[in-house]
């Protein structure tokens, strides 16, 4: 791990990190893959403040110190990092199919040029993740529209779209006639790396300053996981409630997800910010710093 920077950085607000009597306002993904994490969270301590949203919003919340830390886009930890650190053994990847991104598509992925392509307006990583598939493969000249999570409304003016999370599972059991291509599955076929979605996000002048506080959000989101892990059958009841399906359904969905973040997935993240680089997403090569311990 490098060394963490002191001082002030990239015009972050005095606010953006609540003071030592301020209560924390964490992030946490609304959707089902995040409920072996979230589900089982500790939501006592009063001095926690939970915030639910969609990617996209927890993105922009993190950004703009609407909160402190929490589990968020991995493009946006990208986006980020000189100001962020991912917690050790927490974040949504997948080595493979991950059953939950999916580019819907009314011809062969190869055949996308000059199309017109709908992205999710709630995703980051998924939807910086398509446009570098896509180029990739060789598919050019694509116009790219971002609009609401609605699949028919996408394709009215779109030859494919990509979903996310709650929204993709419910069109992939759909008889739809579409073609579909798992992301995860794609990026893994192609690169031979795992893909890393989501992390957990905490500030560096947390770290810097207030290290037991951040410790203390290491701690609340790993024993989520360990709960969440721990009891699975819990975790999905909740998603069976919230989505509906069988339990055999979401029982294979989970088993493709991995929650932890070690070096060999941050390789897989480390290339996938390589590539959004590459593709001109990001401006600057980006390198995913783990920090803390899951003791």
């Amino acid at each position: 791990m490098s060394k963490l920077s002191a001082g002030h950085r990239s015009g972050q607000s005095d606010t953006q990190v609540s003071t030592e009597h301020a209560k924390l306002r964490i992030g946490q993904i609304k959707f089902t893959n995040a409920l072996p994490i979230c589900h089982f969270i500790d939501r006592s301590d009063p001095m926690h403040e939970f915030w639910p949203g969609a990617p996209s919003e927890l993105n922009s919340w993190l950004a703009d110190g609407t909160i402190d830390a929490g589990l968020v886009s991995a493009f946006a930890y990208a986006q980020l990092a000189d100001d962020f650190v991912a917690l050790r053994g927490l974040s949504v990847s997948s080595r493979g199919p991950v059953g939950s991104i999916f580019l819907f598509s009314k011809r062969p992925i190869e055949e996308l040029s000059g199309c017109t392509v709908a992205l999710t307006s709630h995703s980051a990583s998924s939807t910086n993740l398509a446009r570098i598939l896509l180029g990739e493969i060789g598919v050019r000249d694509v116009n790219y529209v971002t609009q609401e999570p609605d699949l028919p409304s996408m394709l009215d003016g779109a030859e494919a779209a990509v979903l996310i999370a709650d929204h993709a599972l419910h069109w992939s059991v759909q008889d739809h006639g579409l073609q579909m291509y798992d992301l995860g599955e794609e990026w893994h076929t192609r690169t031979g790396h795992s893909m890393t979605f989501a992390v957990c996000a905490v500030p560096r002048r947390l770290v810097e300053q207030d290290p037991e506080k951040a410790r203390g959000i290491h701690r609340l989101f790993l024993e989520g996981k360990r709960k969440g892990l721990g009891d699975l059958e819990a975790v999905i009841a909740e998603a069976t409630r919230m989505m509906g399906q069988t339990e055999d359904f979401w029982r294979s969905y989970f088993s493709k997800l991995i929650y932890d973040l070690h070096e060999e997935l941050a390789v897989g993240a480390d290339a996938y910010f390589d590539a959004a680089y590459r593709h001109g997403l990001l401006t600057k090569p980006v390198k995913l710093e783990l920090w803390g311990d899951e003791s």
